[in-house]
């Protein structure tokens, strides 16, 4: 006949456990961020924000990158230590809630940038955000402001010769009156 063996309750407890471990595992590292693509310009500064929770100890590493280039920017443990390499050391600010801070941007800066999360267990957790950095054009500025100066010199010397044209206008007008009058000033007295 069949064998039918029903399951007790230390069967369904352990099954019950193990499942309740697997889920919390699976769910131990979650990276919450409101922004993944940012621009700014040359010499700002930006902020990569993220709010990182996990269950366990974790260690937070930053990654840079760029075409052919990969880079680790940082590494920390929060409230433990910081590692920062020596290209950024001075440009970045790290926090404990995995948020990372960067200054002085360069032309160089504009790629992809990943924040790995990894518990001590194995489980590791990844998150990405794209930076375009865009150059400020200072050239346009320079021809800006010699096209202002042109044009107020060239305004300058409209209002001069405005002036100058008034004023001999005054003397023409003034020559001509002279000329209209009589040349002597007789006059006759009437006797009364």
């Amino acid at each position: 006949m069949w064998n039918f063996r029903f399951w007790d309750v230390q069967d369904v407890a352990v099954l019950v456990s193990i499942t309740l471990y697997m889920c919390y595992l699976a769910g131990a590292i979650s990276i919450q961020s409101p922004q993944r693509s940012l621009t700014r310009s040359v010499q700002d500064d930006v902020f990569f924000s993220v709010d990182v929770t996990c269950n366990g100890v974790h260690t937070i590493q930053w990654t840079f990158m760029s075409g052919a280039v990969s880079r680790t920017i940082g590494t920390w443990q929060p409230g433990v230590y910081t590692n920062i390499t020596v290209d950024y050391l001075s440009r970045v600010q790290s926090f404990d809630n995995g948020s990372m801070g960067l200054s002085d941007l360069r032309l160089q800066d504009a790629g992809y940038y990943v924040v790995t999360v990894a518990e001590r267990g194995g489980s590791s957790q990844d998150a990405g955000f794209v930076l375009k950095v865009n150059e400020v054009l200072y050239e346009d500025l320079q021809y800006l402001a010699v096209s202002a100066l042109a044009l107020a010199c060239l305004a300058g010397l409209l209002m001069l010769a405005m002036w100058l044209l008034d004023r001999a206008y005054r003397k023409i007008v003034a020559w001509r009156r002279r000329k209209q009058m009589p040349e002597t000033d007789a006059t006759e007295l009437q006797p009364l």
